[in-house]
């Protein structure tokens, strides 16, 4: 068994876009540049941003936070986005989710100019990437296809079960896997909560991605042995005697799926460092033109 180590990985990813980055100063070219919008003060947005601020800092990229109380209305949030669009100074930005309620978080996500949207969120990004054409994928999909490519795990003709059918994660891995590249040309099923019997399924799993948010919902009876695991879920449980108090626990039941695995993400440290990455990749992209021309 092979730990897929999203840290190391990131940090390798991280040194080759500061490299790039260095060149293009060199050259006196532009250097990238991501603004984020916060939207109010959840906790886990801040920590969020706070690491994409740091990301944007270790590669040499500019970057800026927009900070707004969560009593900013819709019109004003768009106008926001709308200064944005127009600015040519910004590559590309993203806005931090969850958003108040009052807010609607697809409205947002469609006035963002699919050319600068470097979280992947734009239905033009979405649709760009379901026909195979050069797109920002957002970032945790991206993660994974890039863990697979760089640990140079087979795929070809590969079974590939995602748990988990949401627009960020299940569906659009599903749809990378699928396609006629590699890592790819994959025969994906996907289940989620509606399906009988899931166990039937991820027991033909050459490759299991699991995206359910269920903390150690997949036990070493649902997976096959030699089959590569990647654990996408993270949830926070208390564990009283701790140092903290609590820790983290994926959606696979780690200490008795890893023995039957040919390779498997730890949680923390597996696809999570990865996630910041993409977003770097993606806002790259953006201040080389390279999606869009």
């Amino acid at each position: 068994m092979e730990l897929l180590d999203g840290k190391r990985i990131a940090d390798e990813i991280k040194a080759e876009i500061a490299a790039e980055v260095e060149a293009i100063k060199g050259k006196g070219g532009k250097i990238p540049h991501l603004v984020a919008i916060l939207v109010g003060h959840d906790g886990a947005s801040e920590t969020y941003v706070g690491h994409k601020e740091k990301a944007c800092a270790q590669v040499g990229f500019k970057s800026q936070v927009l900070r707004f109380e969560d009593s900013i209305t819709e019109a004003q949030l768009l106008d926001e986005i709308r200064k944005l669009n127009n600015d040519p100074d910004v590559d590309g930005f993203i806005v931090q989710m969850p958003l108040p309620k009052h807010i609607d978080e697809q409205k947002v996500i469609e006035a963002i100019d699919p050319k600068k949207d470097v979280d992947g969120f734009h239905p033009v990004n979405v649709g760009r990437m379901n026909i195979g054409l050069p797109a920002y994928i957002s970032a945790t999909p991206y993660g994974i296809v890039e863990l697979l490519r760089r640990y140079k795990i087979p795929t070809e003709g590969k079974h590939c079960v995602v748990i988990g059918r949401s627009n960020i994660v299940g569906r659009p891995i599903a749809n990378l896997l699928s396609q006629k590249s590699y890592p790819g040309d994959c025969t994906v099923t996907i289940c989620h909560s509606r399906t009988p019997n899931i166990k039937e399924y991820t027991l033909q799993a050459d490759i299991l991605i699991v995206a359910l948010g269920k903390a150690e919902f997949v036990t070493a009876d649902m997976v096959k042995p030699g089959a590569v695991v990647v654990d996408v879920g993270i949830t926070r449980v208390d564990a009283p005697g701790t140092k903290l108090g609590w820790k983290l626990l994926g959606d696979v039941k780690f200490d008795e799926v890893a023995p039957k695995c040919s390779y498997i993400t730890p949680v923390p440290g597996g696809v999570g460092p990865l996630t910041i990455v993409s977003l770097l990749k993606n806002t790259l992209k953006a201040a080389k033109k390279e999606v869009y021309g």
